[in-house]
């Protein structure tokens, strides 16, 4: 077991003992999906041979909005497939590497950037969502999204207790992530030493003891995430992954044509996730009158 893994188990076990019982009791989201007056809009519209979906962003995630709809003015998008597949989970695009014939550097290509994270609390990760792929906490503390990898949340119906020890799985997974970047910044590089050094001594114990030491310094500014009776109510009903909520920045869903996921959900794959045939997309971004509930009033 490598250093990185070693942490990483001793802060799991370390925030799941220590904090579960204060996830039930933080305030409620209130953000607001979409603007509660009829407007037009850009929204993109994603074809593949299954069929379309028209998928409406956030205004809340301004730096990931403009992003997707830049890329896909340009026909970045276009000829790229859904290169990993999980049904009951996400189905994932977007990579430039997608292209081509050799499915082992699939899910490493994007434009040459990466963007901010944009977690907003309220933004779920619920049946169709759209969020960004990212590379993980202990490379990636910061939490930035790749440039134009994207997935589509699938997900499945969730029952009241799912919601509730998934709810504390999503505020442990960010606790994690918090304590993560806290070793990791230079500012605490006194801190990454003794943990290297009880590494190199294999003393977990030790290393167990700094992450007690660390995590209310870590995490003092962190409030638990919690659910509305609607959020609650859209996970059992209408499905999702509550345990990525508050990791990965969700940018938009999709108001139209949701059974695409599902059909892409459903294929066979195989190496890697990959499909076992390819499922290229195409992007176009459209002018829509859309109502605050989703529904679109007029195309153009």
């Amino acid at each position: 077991m490598n250093a990185s893994s070693l942490v990483k188990l001793c802060i799991i076990a370390f925030v799941t003992i220590s904090c579960a019982a204060q996830d039930q009791e933080a305030e409620t989201s209130t953000t607001p999906l979409f603007p509660t007056e009829t407007r037009t809009e850009e929204v993109a519209v994603l074809s593949t041979s299954y069929g379309d979906m028209v998928i409406r962003f956030y205004d809340q995630t301004p730096e990931h909005k403009a992003n997707f709809i830049k890329l896909a003015k340009e026909g970045f998008y276009d000829s790229t497939t859904f290169h990993r597949v999980i049904e009951g989970f996400m189905i994932q695009g977007g990579d430039p590497n997608s292209k081509d014939d050799d499915i082992r550097n699939d899910g490493q290509g994007g434009p040459g950037y990466t963007l901010p994270a944009e977690i907003v609390r309220g933004y779920i990760h619920k049946k169709g969502a759209i969020a960004a792929a990212r590379m993980g906490d202990n490379v990636n503390p910061e939490k930035r999204s790749s440039g134009s990898q994207f997935y589509l949340v699938h997900g499945r119906k969730r029952t009241e207790r799912d919601v509730n020890q998934l709810l504390e799985q999503a505020n442990n997974n960010i606790r994690q992530g918090l304590i993560t970047a806290y070793v990791e910044d230079p500012k605490n590089a006194d801190v990454k030493a003794r943990i290297d050094e009880a590494m190199t001594n294999g003393n977990s114990g030790v290393v167990s003891a700094i992450v007690r030491e660390i995590t209310p310094l870590a995490t003092e500014d962190f409030e638990p995430l919690s659910y509305s009776p609607e959020e609650r109510e859209i996970y059992m009903n209408q499905g999702g992954v509550p345990y990525l909520d508050g990791s990965y920045t969700v940018f938009g869903e999709v108001i139209e044509g949701l059974a695409l996921v599902d059909s892409i959900a459903e294929v066979r794959t195989g190496f890697g996730d990959r499909p076992a045939e390819d499922i290229p997309m195409t992007v176009r971004i459209q002018t829509m009158t859309i109502a605050p509930d989703g529904t679109i009033v007029e195309r153009y």
